[in-house]
């Protein structure tokens, strides 16, 4: 039987080559774990982030959000705004309590200013689904009337509708043209809701307008009014 040959003990450089190795495989598997801690979403890190607007108060109120619209790159009149808000199923416009921050961003799994910008497109495209258009609407009336009115001023109800339906609906100049010359001081919510639905059943040139149908005088005058205008 053949003698066995004794192993070579390894070398310095063999130990530092292995050492390297070893450090290497380290540095990736933490590299991929904290990469995986920062991908989960964080109740802690959702905290610190709100706070960053909020200060020492228990909500987001004009100068932080200003900032926070800032951060994601948004106008605070951008139409995203609003879905947002939808999400967070925030109460009153221009603020943000802990509560509907801490709700609504985790069903966002955002916890981050970076997560919530790559998730600006996902919010916008909420808009494109009808379902979901027709809930941001009806949510608009309620978020943007003071809570002790039941109606919504006709400025702040032009602006919303602006907002809403002035990119989708060409009618909306002409409606909002006979908004402003109008005696309307108010919107009410069966208006509100109505002028969506007119926008979405009712031809441009209005010849499928019912007029002993069920929609609301202010709608019957403007349609009155638009013949009218299209007539002298």
């Amino acid at each position: 039987m053949p003698p066995r040959k004794k192993r070579r003990p390894a070398s310095g450089d063999d130990l530092s080559a292995k050492k390297s190795r070893h450090d290497s495989m380290y540095r990736k598997y933490d590299s991929a774990r904290i990469k995986t801690e920062e991908e989960a979403f964080s109740s802690k890190r959702c905290l610190e982030w709100f706070y960053e607007y909020a200060g020492t108060e228990d909500v987001v109120g004009p100068e932080g959000m200003e900032k926070f619209c800032e951060d994601i790159g948004v106008e605070p009149e951008n139409v995203v705004m609003l879905v947002l808000a939808w999400k967070l199923d925030a109460q009153n416009m221009g603020y943000f309590t802990l509560q509907e921050w801490l709700t609504g961003m985790t069903s966002l799994q955002c916890d981050t200013t970076e997560k919530l910008r790559n998730s600006l497109d996902c919010l916008r495209s909420l808009l494109n689904d009808s379902t979901n258009f027709k809930l941001i609407y009806r949510y608009a009336f309620d978020f943007a009337r003071e809570k002790d009115q039941r109606s919504l001023d006709i400025n702040t109800a032009k602006c919303m509708l602006g907002l809403l339906l002035g990119k989708i609906w060409p009618l909306f100049p002409v409606f909002h043209q006979f908004l402003e010359q109008s005696k309307y001081k108010v919107i009410n919510k069966d208006q509100w809701c109505n002028v969506l639905e007119f926008s979405r059943t009712i031809n441009l040139d209005l010849s499928n307008y019912d007029e002993d149908g069920a929609w609301p005088v202010l709608l019957d005058e403007f349609v009155e009014w638009y013949k009218d205008k299209q007539m002298s």
